[in-house]
């Protein structure tokens, strides 16, 4: 296929191959086996923790740029507990309510994506 493309307002002829695309299928697929197939297992992020009320989970996804908490520190409602860019947009992810902090599964550089936990409280 040739093509005109212009640099700098010089135009240039050049020509390309297209690679023809694999038609996309669905894999294998078996009927009526009575092989027993494992469970999927979830994502570390996606997991449940036993106590859903005691954890922060991501609103949405980013890059965590900042940790404020760590574990066993106190905090009130309101308080920022980490920082989460996106889109280079900072979120600051504070505090529902006042508590304790168990554990932070989060470190700063970290992306992370909407719904991860990412503080647990005590």
């Amino acid at each position: 296929m040739k093509l005109t493309v212009t640099v700098n307002g010089t135009p240039y002829e050049v020509e390309v191959e297209v690679a023809e695309e694999p038609t996309p299928t669905l894999g294998l697929m078996m009927a009526g086996s009575s092989a027993a197939v494992p469970a999927p297992t979830a994502p570390a992020h996606v997991r449940t923790p036993a106590n859903e009320e005691k954890v922060l989970r991501a609103p949405i996804s980013g890059t965590v740029t900042k940790v404020l908490a760590s574990a066993g520190d106190s905090f009130q409602p309101g308080e920022t507990l980490l920082v989460l860019e996106a889109m280079k947009m900072e979120t600051e992810i504070t505090a529902p309510a006042a508590g304790t902090v168990a554990s932070v599964t989060v470190e700063s550089g970290q992306a992370v994506s909407g719904g991860q936990v990412l503080v647990e409280w005590a």
